[in-house]
Formats: C-alpha cells, sequence, structure tokens
C-alpha cells in the first residue's frame, strides 16, 4: 500500500494511493493516522487537486554514511567497518515539489539519492530476526549536502543539516522488498546516479539493530540508507528527481535561499 500525506482546503490528512497512472492517481482518505489500526474512509480525493507533504514527519532522521563501496571511494574515503551513523534534524525535512534552498554558506552544494525506511512503532534494542517488524514501509531520500562545508568542517551538522537538506517522499510503499530495487537521480533530466540497494554494505538489518542499540525509535523516524556513486554538484535552477524502483519518484527544485 502506498500511504501520502496531504493538505487539502488548509487540512492535513493521510490517504493510501490508488491507482498506477500519474494522471489518474487516486487518493482514499484515511480514518485516523497510519501507525495504528486504520480504515479507509472510502472518501476519494484526486492527487492532482491535493497538496503532497512530506509523508512523514519525523522525530529524528539517522543517516548512514559511506554504506556503498563505490560512492566512499569516489570520495577518497575508506569504507567503514560498522555503520557509521549522523543525523539530520526534523527542520531539514521537506516534501515532493518543495525547494531546496541553496544554503547562503556553501558554494558546492551535491545531491544524493536514498532509500529510506520508515519506522513504524516505538521501539529499542531490535533484534535482527525483528526488524521487519518495526519497519512501517519505504520512500525516496535526497541527502542534500554541503560538501565544502562537509570537508572544511568535519563535524557534518551544518553541511548535512541545513533547512531543506532532506527531502522525502512522494509516499511511503509499505509492501516492498527492499533487497534488491535500482536507485537513480536525474539532473535536469540527464542521469547522475543509478546503482542497486543489494550494493549496501550494511544491509537494513545491520542499520537498525546498530542505531536501536543506542537510542528509542518512535513511529515516523527514518532511516536512511546511505548513496551509491555518482554524486555531484546541484545548481540554483537545476531540478533534481530521484527514483526507487516500486516506490516511484521525488522531485524538487533548486533556488537561491532568501
Amino acid at each position: 500500500m502506498r500511504i501520502a500525506r496531504f493538505s487539502i482546503d488548509g487540512n492535513v490528512a493521510f490517504g493510501a494511493i490508488e491507482g498506477e497512472k500519474q494522471d489518474e492517481l487516486v487518493l482514499d482518505i484515511i480514518k485516523g493516522i497510519p501507525f495504528a489500526d486504520f480504515e479507509l474512509s472510502g472518501t476519494k480525493v484526486p492527487v492532482g487537486k491535493v497538496r503532497l507533504l512530506p509523508p512523514v514527519l519525523p522525530n529524528k532522521v539517522v543517516a548512514f554514511g559511506r554504506n556503498y563501496a563505490e560512492h566512499a571511494k569516489e570520495l577518497g574515503n575508506e569504507v567503514p567497518q560498522a555503520p557509521f551513523a549522523f543525523f539530520k534534524p526534523s527542520t531539514s525535512v521537506i516534501g515532493p515539489g518543495d525547494e531546496i534552498q541553496y544554503p547562503s554558506f556553501s558554494e558546492e552544494v551535491h545531491h544524493e539519492a536514498e532509500l529510506a525506511v520508515v519506522i513504524g512503532r516505538m521501539c529499542r534494542e531490535v533484534p535482527r530476526e525483528r526488524v521487519k517488524d518495526v519497519i512501517f514501509g519505504y520512500t525516496c531520500a535526497n541527502d542534500i549536502t554541503a560538501r565544502d562545508v562537509q570537508k572544511r568542517e568535519k563535524q557534518w551538522a551544518r553541511a548535512k543539516g541545513f533547512d531543506t537538506s532532506c527531502p522525502l517522499g512522494p509516499w511511503v510503499e509499505t509492501e516492498l522488498d527492499p533487497s534488491d530495487l535500482t536507485i537513480q537521480l536525474t539532473v535536469n533530466g540527464q542521469q547522475r546516479q543509478l546503482g542497486r540497494t543489494s550494493e549496501m554494505i550494511h544491509s537494513i538489518e545491520d542499520l537498525i539493530v546498530n542505531i536501536s542499540e543506542a537510542m528509542t525509535l518512535l513511529p515516523g523516524d527514518v532511516i536512511l540508507t546511505g548513496t551509491p556513486a555518482g554524486v555531484g554538484p546541484l545548481n540554483v535552477g537545476d531540478e533534481v528527481a530521484v527514483t526507487i524502483e516500486g516506490i516511484g519518484t521525488l522531485t524538487n527544485k533548486v533556488v537561491k535561499r532568501g
């Protein structure tokens, strides 16, 4: 099931996406929230009549770096022996169609297409065999990075945590085998990144076991699983699109910060 979060006439709700062709998609509005037992209302709205929002508002976004060997290599980094985590704040999250604001303190902003895992229930110290039980679903993400700031400051808080640096969407796919999906990214229609989730060094199970040893994960929290090779610069005016097999396409435009 594809679960979207949207606004219409000033109201925010969740809905289940129905249909396959983009111009024929409709939302069946959900009674309640999707992290608990819910019912479909039967009230349907064309997707074209609503504004899609970030599919979740995470308490925290936990991101894992250098989880694809070729990406680590292209930036001159060694492959970490254990999962390597950092955070992006909730204020970095934007949705499909929202604008990525080029930060005033950077001159080299990069795209990073990633598979995002959405947590479905409160959990801590999750055993490997229970990881699937705590996952709500999967969505597309773009780990926008001020690369020059990352290199200069070493700490990644500003480089990866600035406002609008975490596009998510367009919805959450709850029924998906994430083990071998195509991830691709285009800028202005030209392909920049192409990889498969099977190339991850540390699996989704590895990542969730690792981070849940240290902290409680809450419903709606997001885990970013790393990016394949091909990261590169974005400029004001660019349109960047992340497409993940079985999920869909997340598109955003880069603008100058006002």
